[in-house]
């Protein structure tokens, strides 16, 4: 028998995990802003940007979305763009 856990249950045993991701993200967004070079304009980097604004939206798919911001769309016939043969 399955029991639903409360939001309060959640939180408290997913605090730790999730405030040490978050710290991660951080610092990693910290050393590319402290390298000499400039990737503003990279890309990745403002969908890492996306990626993080959708996280504050209070939307119920937030991982959906995410999980889409970073996927390529779905193509029919993938195994020959990817030249992959059966």
């Amino acid at each position: 028998m399955s029991t639903e856990l409360s939001s309060h249950e959640i939180l408290d045993r997913e605090f730790l995990p999730v405030r040490a991701k978050i710290l991660e993200i951080a610092a990693s967004l910290d050393r590319m802003q402290r390298a000499p070079d400039d990737v503003a304009g990279d890309p990745r980097l403002q969908q890492l940007h996306t990626a993080i604004n959708k996280l504050l939206a209070e939307d119920s798919d937030r991982a959906e979305q995410i999980q889409l911001l970073f996927s390529r769309p779905y193509q029919q016939q993938w195994r020959d763009a990817l030249d992959i043969t059966r």
